[in-house]
């Protein structure tokens, strides 16, 4: 990552890995103030056993590109929302690169490093049994989670639909002073009856 401020979303990829049973290392390394750490850092890599690198930075985020020109490895850039343009600009500068320096951009901030640990594992189960056997197992639970929800979403419905029925047939019951005011004028004038009409006096 290019600052320690990105830490807070760069935990979401570290968090993946964990899930995947995958080992990492973290560290910082900025393209544009400490170049020649990144510069080995992306030279030293596939010698040092990494079987993809997952690289995030904000701003003017040329990490991922940098790293990328100097391995053979599948680089995969996460675009930090850590600027007044709200990662606009990082998302330009991660997934704008030249024809024949490909870097795999994710989405913008935690959701984009959360992705970018599951296409880490991804790249690595195909060489990996059991990383694609946890990947397997990872979508099945993704899916039960779902469906979960969506059950809880029609209990939560029906329940919605048996109050308004109850206050339908409960509401118009209900009368208001106003109309009970008149109900019973109604009935007094009923009961009375009309007054007999007087013929012409003698």
């Amino acid at each position: 990552m290019g600052s320690d401020s990105d830490l807070p979303v760069m935990q979401e990829a570290a968090a993946m890995l964990q899930e995947f049973g995958i080992e990492y290392e973290m560290t910082i390394a900025s393209a544009h103030r400490s170049p020649k750490k990144a510069l080995e850092y992306g030279q030293s890599a596939e010698k040092r056993g990494l079987k993809a690198i997952i690289a995030g930075a904000g701003w003017a985020a040329h990490l991922a590109g940098f790293v990328a020109s100097q391995t053979t490895l599948p680089v995969i850039g996460v675009p930090i929302d850590s600027s007044p343009l709200k990662g606009i600009d990082a998302l330009f500068a991660t997934a704008q690169m030249p024809g024949g320096v490909p870097v795999a951009t994710m989405s913008l901030g935690k959701a984009g490093a959360k992705n970018a640990g599951v296409f880490a594992a991804q790249i690595i189960a195909t060489s990996d049994v059991k990383i694609a056997n946890r990947l397997k197992v990872y979508k099945v639970e993704m899916e039960r989670e779902v469906e979960e929800k969506a059950k809880r979403l029609v209990a939560i419905s029906s329940v919605a639909a048996t109050l308004r029925e109850t206050a339908a047939v409960i509401g118009p019951a209900t009368a208001t002073p106003a109309a009970k005011k008149k109900s019973r004028h109604r009935r007094r004038k009923k009961k009375g009856g009309s007054a007999p009409a007087q013929g012409p006096a003698s």
